[in-house]
């Protein structure tokens, strides 16, 4: 409804309205030059964020298990975008082969990277917490706890050196709300959740930008994996609903890398 303005009250000035582009939005951080070490990247959304750091003219290290996939990857963002990139076999559920993983990349033009994305990670199966499979459990927690706390460890020495360094982790709103039938996928990425809010606190007198992202339900191979094969159990998730896909995470992440240098993007749930 209108109200009158009273005798003697003077009418609010109308905001102006914000500029969208403030001074320091053109100033986004470039990732041309930067190095980048992305786990997972054989396919999903660890494949998605690797085409886009390449096509923003980052130099990236593809490290996954499968040797094929990451080969070819790997000669295709060659070819399209003219920047270093190189293929590293690594299971990530591997404490011996991520230690000696940093002595590898050093060994390349991807040298001192200076942005980690972990983002290696399973669930398998969908059983209650009276009858998990204690042997998928184990994958699980081996990959996607074990795994990234074992990647930072051999990255962040370095790049708490050099003072200079993103790191991305991969999560899940599993991490965030648990779910039936997920108990060990949702405990995992819980801890995935814990263990970046408590590495960004140990790095906080350093320049190291450190963050979490969270998807939601996201359309990859990641289902066909839960299921072991069962591409029917695997398309049912999705039915009744337009899922994320790889790309859609991709951005998200890319967003965050391309802040400025001062601007520390914590958390993202997508």
């Amino acid at each position: 409804p209108h109200f009158p303005i009273s005798a003697g009250s003077q009418p609010r000035r109308r905001a102006k309205p914000a500029r969208m582009q403030s001074a320091l939005y053109p100033n986004v951080h470039s990732l041309a030059g930067g190095r980048a070490v992305v786990t997972g990247a054989s396919s999903g959304i660890g494949e998605a964020v690797a085409r886009r750091l390449a096509e923003a003219g980052c130099g990236v290290a593809l490290v996954a298990r499968r040797e094929e996939r990451l080969a070819k990857l790997a000669a295709e963002l060659k070819a399209e975008y003219n920047v270093p990139v190189e293929a590293f076999k690594c299971d990530c559920s591997d404490l011996e082969a991520i230690a000696a993983l940093p002595e590898r990349v050093q060994a390349t033009e991807l040298k001192d990277p200076t942005i980690l994305i972990a983002n290696a990670g399973l669930a398998l199966g969908k059983t209650g917490a009276d009858d998990n499979n204690m042997e998928d459990s184990k994958i699980m927690i081996d990959t996607n706890v074990t795994g990234v706390v074992a990647l930072c460890r051999a990255f962040l020495p370095g790049m708490k050196e050099r003072n200079d360094g993103h790191v991305l982790t991969t999560g899940s709103v599993a991490g965030l709300h648990a779910y039936a039938g997920g108990s060990v996928y949702c405990a995992s990425k819980f801890a995935v959740n814990a263990f970046t809010q408590a590495m960004r606190h140990d790095l906080q007198d350093t320049a190291l930008r450190i963050a979490h992202i969270a998807p939601g339900w996201v359309e990859t191979e990641f289902s066909n994996v839960r299921f072991k094969g069962d591409d029917a159990k695997a398309d049912a998730l999705y039915k009744g609903f337009t899922p994320l896909y790889a790309h859609d995470v991709a951005d998200s992440m890319m967003y965050v890398l391309t802040r400025p240098k001062h601007v520390q993007v914590a958390d993202v749930v997508v």
